[in-house]
């Protein structure tokens, strides 16, 4: 579902901050896309976007294997920013020259801006400093023909560019990061003043459009909805419902993967507070059953993936004829799950890379295009109540993925007490509405302890809490020492089985919010 009147494109060349380019031009009420540098010319003319960004990316433009995108795209007449990378390579293509720089430039630099107008309208020339992020190694000596500097930096004299005929500019430093001050003034200009776009995406005009697409793609035909009660199906199944009623199903399927008490207040939520209709399937057996004596995390994956869509089948055949099964895949689960640069994705998810290639059912995914915040915006401009948006984002394979290793019963029950004890804390101190996510992790390794006067050999348990806005990038918590001592403490007092507990200080990337 991406029919837009107005688009940006984003061609990726492997930055880690891709992403935030797309979210950055979406605050801006304008529809963004991402798509890999390998877009052929006739897709990019089809999607007829307003303006195209060249990401930034590891590479050096001089590289034998460097990534190179279809020079077609200036020749479309379409406008272009080029971002770090995506100006040298803007650069090369047309004629300039990018070599290894003498001194590189990694973090805060000065900015004095020469001319503005273009990317820099409203902001002011020399002795004005801006500060800027830059992330590079290589500079541009030379721009290509037509080409002129529009700002400087102490090692770069091309720090951005303008064609002075065409609506090409180029950046060497990245404007979609915080720590650059006038990012969001730049990529406005690009948006509104080069492009023209106008800011008409709003999750009001979305669900207006979706809901039509719905009916249109449904007709008079049955749709079953996976619900996990998390924001995201339940996002999907108030939108699915506004757009046909009681031709929806809801099914949910208790994995036996679910924290503890999650199954009954799910159902209980949907079954007193809306007018979905919801079947409740308990399938502990066969998933347990499946997972046995599986340790490596893409198999689990896949294998809960593929239950889901087994058991969702066979409801379905229970129900009569039903052609369509929707599902909340959001954004950043299309992004991770495709291959980029001929390596493996970054995980499969469960409703995206864990889905038989024969399916008897059709897809309805309406939050694909969606990053989680917008998510949520989304549900509230659906009327749903606030306890059902913020809840904190729960993965589909549940603890199935938050445990190293073999998923056994006994280790769903440590796991289950430790993380009962994490959400209740982080409740009671008042973080857990503050983080993005926060819970326990089973590690697959023992540890020697003293409890009492005696030796034990027994689990370690992680804590994970991050700060995110969508989950492509993420930060872990600074939670207070008091609150983690408090965790800790009560963790191994109450869990059987447990006698260490640590806290993982790692952000995304390059380690991802789930462990497996």
């Amino acid at each position: 579902m991406s029919t837009h009147n107005e688009k940006i494109l984003i061609l990726d060349f492997g930055s880690q901050t891709t992403q935030l380019i797309a979210r950055r031009i979406r605050e801006q009420k304008v529809y963004s896309e991402i798509h890999p540098y390998t877009l052929s010319l006739d897709r990019i003319k089809a999607m007829q976007p307003s303006g195209i960004v060249l990401s930034g990316g590891p590479a050096s433009v001089y590289d034998d294997d460097a990534p190179i995108s279809d020079k077609g795209i200036f020749d479309l007449g379409i406008p272009v920013l080029g971002i770090c990378y995506g100006a040298q390579l803007m650069m090369q293509q047309l004629g300039g020259r990018v070599e290894k720089a003498e001194k590189r430039e990694f973090g805060k630099a000065e900015l004095s801006i020469t001319y503005t107008a273009g990317l820099f309208a409203g902001l002011e020339t020399a002795p004005s400093h801006y500060q800027v992020w830059m992330s590079h190694g290589d500079r541009i000596e030379e721009p290509a023909p037509g080409f002129v500097a529009t700002a400087t930096s102490p090692h770069s004299p091309y720090a951005a560019l303008r064609h002075e005929e065409k609506p090409f500019v180029a950046v060497q430093f990245h404007p979609e990061v915080a720590h650059t001050l006038i990012g969001t003034d730049i990529l406005r200009n690009f948006i509104f003043g080069i492009c023209n776009c106008h800011p008409t995406w709003t999750m009001h005009s979305f669900i207006d459009a979706t809901v039509a697409e719905i009916k249109q793609q449904v007709g008079t035909d049955r749709v079953i909805c996976a619900l996990s009660g998390g924001v995201d199906s339940s996002v999907t199944a108030a939108l699915v419902h506004r757009a046909i009623g009681d031709q929806l199903t809801c099914i949910y399927v208790n994995n036996g993967l679910m924290r503890t008490g999650e199954s009954e207040s799910v159902l209980r939520f949907f079954r007193e507070k809306t007018d979905l209709t919801v079947i409740d399937v308990d399938a502990t057996d066969y998933f347990l059953g499946q997972l046995a004596g599986i340790s490596d995390p893409e198999e689990k994956r896949k294998r809960i993936g593929f239950g889901f869509i087994k058991i969702f089948e066979e409801e379905a055949n229970k129900l009569g004829e039903v052609k369509y099964l929707a599902q909340g895949t959001l954004y950043p689960d299309v992004i991770e799950s495709v291959v980029f640069r001929g390596k493996a994705p970054i995980k499969s998810h469960h409703n995206v890379g864990g889905l038989p290639e024969r399916m008897q059912m059709q897809l309805i995914e309406p939050l694909r295009e969606l990053f989680k915040d917008e998510v949520r915006e989304l549900g509230l401009e659906l009327g749903m109540p606030e306890e059902a948006i913020f809840r904190q984002p729960f993965p589909g394979p549940g603890l199935g993925i938050r445990i190293m290793g073999e998923v056994t019963r006994q280790r769903l029950d440590i796991l289950r007490q430790a993380d009962v004890i994490v959400l209740e804390e982080m409740k009671d101190a008042g973080w857990y509405r503050k983080v993005w996510q926060s819970f326990a992790v089973l590690l697959p390794i023992q540890t020697v302890g003293v409890m009492g006067d005696g030796r034990t050999y027994e689990h370690v348990i992680a804590i994970r809490s991050v700060d995110s806005r969508d989950a492509m990038t993420a930060d872990w918590s600074r939670l207070p020492y008091d609150l983690l001592g408090r965790i800790s403490t009560r963790i191994i007092n109450e869990v059987r089985g447990v006698n260490r507990v640590v806290y993982d200080i790692s952000s995304k990337p390059p380690a991802t919010i789930e462990w497996e």
